[in-house]
């Protein structure tokens, strides 16, 4: 079995999608499939080359079995919607390219950009096999949500695209029941063409064990009570509104850590000078296996995005790494989410964007005491060998 999978973002990189593929791409090697990734150089979300790499015409290299093929791109930092475009519409056509040129017995394209999925379908077609469409993110809801972009003549474009790929792919892998059930109401899909595969937790990075005392040491926090968002600082995520509730909590004891990188994390910083805030700490992007340090040192973990409809139908992925860590979710995010932690009761959702609701569940879950088997629970639920696993059967059958 030849599977042939394409994706805009991969390790080095550490963000969800990245990690998802690899994750997924790693255990099909295991159970015996022939498994290439065709990617770009990794350079997200600061549009920078990572140390090591070039962004070259094509390189190759084999990542735990994993056959990786890099193709040149227009790279851009994560912020700028044409740059953005521009760095999609030279990753669907690269890919394709490449694809053409590789042996497979079915493709599967990932978003959440959905520029990869015109590629697979392309391969699809010229190849004549069978392509799986992944949807990691409802675009282009996602790019109105976020405010990038107002209903017009380009957003009715992108949407007439999606309605193809939609009606084209062979399968259709999403990852929140939320988006199977917008999939099949909005674009009339039978419940058969589509399967959730949830996000995960790789065990073997995230456990529970205690705190690096020497971390804390670093940073001087020590006798902090640490409230930490560890992940991308993006348009999506709202972080400007935490920063300004911060202004608001006279408790000295409390700590909130920003651990990484993204479109909004300049303007982020010149907030914080100007607010004067000085119980935030920011700290750049560190790589996987360096995560769990940082989320160690955690008293409360914080997972928020903006306010808005289209948000509750996502389940943010770091959920499931924070929790397999057994680290208390503060959940700024309505929906699918909000249901998940209340449902194992892992975390104090709050509603977005609301300063009076946000600062009065803060102060619940300091003193709220969560069951450590709650939170195995949910680890063993969402276990990503077993996960990855479900895909291929659904994959292959």
């Amino acid at each position: 079995m030849k599977i042939l999978f394409l994706t805009d973002n991969f390790p080095p990189e550490v963000n969800a999608p990245a990690t998802r593929t690899y994750e997924h791409c790693k255990h099909w090697v295991k159970l015996g499939v022939d498994v290439t990734v065709v990617t770009c150089a990794p350079n997200f979300p600061k549009g920078k080359l990572f140390k090591g790499y070039k962004n070259k015409l094509i390189q190759k290299e084999i990542v735990d079995g994993i056959k990786v093929i890099r193709v040149w791109t227009y790279i851009s930092a994560n912020k700028g919607f044409v740059k953005r475009i521009l760095d999609y519409l030279s990753f669907m056509f690269a890919s394709f390219i490449a694809g053409l040129f590789i042996k497979t017995d079915i493709i599967i394209a990932t978003s959440p950009q959905f520029f990869t999925a015109i590629s697979g379908r392309w391969l699809s077609f010229w190849k004549r096999k069978h392509w799986i469409m992944e949807v990691r993110d409802l675009w282009p809801e996602s790019i109105k949500a976020v405010g990038a972009m107002k209903t017009g003549l380009a957003i009715r474009f992108f949407e007439y695209l999606e309605k193809r790929m939609y009606k084209s792919a062979h399968k259709i892998v999403v990852v929140t029941d939320s988006f199977k059930e917008t999939l099949i109401k909005k674009h009339n899909l039978s419940e058969n063409e589509i399967t959730v595969i949830k996000n995960g937790v790789n065990s073997d990075l995230f456990f529970s064990s205690p705190k690096d005392h020497s971390l804390l040491n670093s940073l001087n926090l020590k006798d902090k009570f640490i409230i930490g968002y560890i992940g991308t600082h993006g348009m999506a995520h709202g972080l400007d509104f935490i920063f300004r509730s911060a202004k608001k909590i006279t408790n000295n004891d409390i700590h909130f850590l920003f651990l990484g990188d993204g479109a909004k994390k300049e303007e982020l910083l010149k907030l914080k000078e100007r607010l004067q805030l000085n119980n935030i700490t920011m700290l750049p992007s560190v790589k996987k296996e360096k995560v769990a340090n940082y989320i160690s040192i955690l008293d409360v973990a914080l997972v928020n995005l903006k306010k808005s409809e289209t948000f509750k139908h996502v389940l943010p992925s770091k959920i499931f790494e924070l929790c397999a860590m057994e680290k208390p979710i503060l959940l700024g995010v309505e929906g699918e989410a909000k249901k998940l932690i209340e449902s194992y009761n892992v975390g104090v959702a709050f509603i977005p964007e609301n300063e009076e609701n946000y600062i009065k569940k803060l102060k619940e879950i300091q003193t709220k005491s969560f069951n450590s088997t709650n939170f195995e629970n949910l680890k063993k639920d969402f276990n990503r060998e077993n996960l990855a696993k479900k895909m291929l059967d659904y994959i292959i059958r």
